[in-house]
């Protein structure tokens, strides 16, 4: 009698040990998760149409690259969702330290290509850190703010989330890449947002921030110091007509393919200014504008929508996060991931600075879809164990 109570009860503990990773399943946000998987399958096929002819003989060498980071995407996805978010909350110092060393990392093993040095070979794809840190970023600084969230709206608590954004933010800038520099600065105002910085705090950063850019682009080269590289403070001029067949060459052939595209496009065989290579880095820095061309009006807003919807259903994630610390995270990412998309596609058409940013599932890049996944990863483990902790909660 007593062995037969004892099976049932290891059976009762076996079963509600089954049983949790399914409730945990169930509660991840399908429609987020279809619309990353609508990503990844739309951006293989847009790689597809821009790469067709980038290597003679072999039109599927870029869209296997991408499909195989994807892989690896999907990988981290799964991981992402099921540790448990409070492990990066408790490890937070790690987390930062990991971040530092990444940047680190670049100056000791990256080649220099083009002036820059942003990306390691690791064979079948290039790892860039940054695009990883930024994920780890908001991790981090997330982290510090939330151990000090009785103390957040102090100057002293706001002054040291900045020294710390700071360190990795100038990393970054000194590559030099100044669009991954510009997301980590947006990544960290969404965080200070999101942990309950006040209004008027944040107007003031944003107001000190436009005046530092105002003084690195204008002022301070007046006065003969000259912060920014010569075709960094061009591109952040938004001035297409500045050198038409220098500096801003590859935004006048930008806003050229961009408005060729019409209503639904010229196709792959008749976009000359992508596969003729008259856009330089059209599967990279300019999918967009290569996108349009190929696709028009019509290809580019499927895209739009697909980032719409997972900036929508990141937002929700915030509404369900079960603590403060899920709610800051999930606001840093869906943020930094608006800001990416929006800068990209703005500059492809002069609206906003040429700054490198690689657009979301869809540039050529094995990092970039790799740390996008990631992200959306953590973005369905908050939301199941909101979910879940509102059922069990009183």
């Amino acid at each position: 009698m007593i062995e037969a109570a004892e099976r049932s009860r290891v059976r009762a503990r076996a079963g509600r040990a089954a049983s949790e990773p399914v409730a945990f399943l169930r509660r991840f946000d399908w429609v987020l998760l279809a619309a990353a998987f609508g990503l990844i399958g739309y951006g293989l096929w847009v790689v597809a149409g821009i790469t067709r002819f980038d290597v003679p003989g072999d039109e599927g060498y870029y869209v296997v690259r991408q499909a195989i980071a994807a892989g690896l995407g999907l990988a981290a996805l799964v991981v992402a969702a099921f540790v448990p978010l409070d492990l990066a909350q408790r490890r937070w110092r790690l987390l930062y330290g990991a971040t530092l060393g990444l940047m680190v990392v670049v100056y000791a093993a990256a080649e220099t290509v083009r002036g820059s040095k942003r990306w390691i070979d690791v064979g079948v794809i290039q790892f860039q850190p940054s695009e990883l840190g930024k994920v780890l970023f908001v991790l981090a600084i997330a982290g510090f703010l939330v151990e000090r969230a009785g103390r957040v709206t102090r100057w002293r608590t706001i002054g040291t989330a900045l020294g710390l954004g700071a360190a990795p933010i100038l990393l970054v800038f000194l590559q030099p890449d100044l669009g991954t520099a510009l997301v980590y600065s947006a990544a960290l105002l969404a965080v200070l947002f999101f942990a309950g910085v006040r209004w008027r705090q944040l107007v003031a950063l944003v107001l000190v921030t436009g005046f530092a850019i105002l003084a690195s682009v204008w002022i301070l080269p007046a006065a003969g110091v000259q912060v920014l590289k010569p075709y960094q403070a061009a591109r952040l001029t938004l001035d297409p007509n500045a050198d038409p067949s220098g500096l801003t060459y590859n935004l006048n052939q930008s806003i050229t393919a961009v408005g060729s595209g019409g209503l639904s496009g010229r196709g792959v065989i008749e976009a000359s200014q992508t596969r003729l290579d008259y856009l330089p880095e059209h599967a990279t820095d300019f999918a967009f504008a290569s996108l349009a061309e190929q696709r028009g009006f019509v290809g580019s807003s499927i895209l739009l929508l697909l980032y719409l919807l997972v900036v929508w259903r990141g937002l929700r994630v915030v509404t369900v996060a079960g603590d403060l610390y899920g709610a800051v995270v999930a606001g840093g990412l869906v943020f930094a991931f608006l800001f990416q998309v929006f800068v990209n596609v703005g500059m492809t058409m002069g609206v906003a600075p040429v700054t490198g940013i690689p657009l979301p599932f869809v540039a050529v890049g094995g990092t970039s879809i790799v740390s996008n996944l990631f992200l959306i990863g953590i973005l369905q483990g908050i939301h199941a164990r909101g979910l879940l902790a509102g059922r069990s909660g009183p």
